[in-house]
């Protein structure tokens, strides 16, 4: 029952960053539509970039101290990804070159939603795996 809890925890975890990460796109996306203004759009894209970074570093380390290895060290690139991005200080969208930066910004958001995807789907297949494992015993 613990690894079933802990597999949903992760599930849970991955969720909210899947959310984030769609979000900033559709902020991208209403600024390139110019559905939005680039100041509002910056604004809602930086507000939601550290809960962002905070997200995938709780996750790494709960797969870190719960002995799921193989999923720490598929978090550690995103990771590491991240806090290069906060120690260089790119990690907000400037208003004045989100235009310029735009094509750039939205391609960094799709890697970032291509590589949670997958980390959602492994999650998944090891919460079902666990839980008919259990239900055998």
């Amino acid at each position: 029952m613990g690894d079933l809890i802990i597999w949903l925890i992760s599930f849970f975890l991955l969720i909210s960053l899947l959310v984030i990460v769609v979000y900033q796109l559709m902020c991208l996306a209403d600024l390139e539509f110019d559905y939005i203004n680039p100041y509002d759009s910056s604004s809602r894209i930086n507000k939601v970039v550290l809960p962002e970074f905070i997200v995938e570093g709780v996750l790494c380390f709960f797969y870190l101290i719960t002995g799921h290895w193989f999923m720490s060290l598929l978090c550690v690139p995103y990771l590491y990804y991240n806090v290069r991005l906060y120690t260089s200080r790119q990690h907000l969208v400037d208003v004045t070159e989100i235009f310029n930066l735009l094509n750039r910004e939205k391609k960094k958001r799709l890697f970032k939603l291509a590589y949670i995807i997958i980390l959602l789907f492994i999650s998944i297949f090891w919460m079902i795996y666990c839980a008919l494992s259990e239900e055998d015993e």
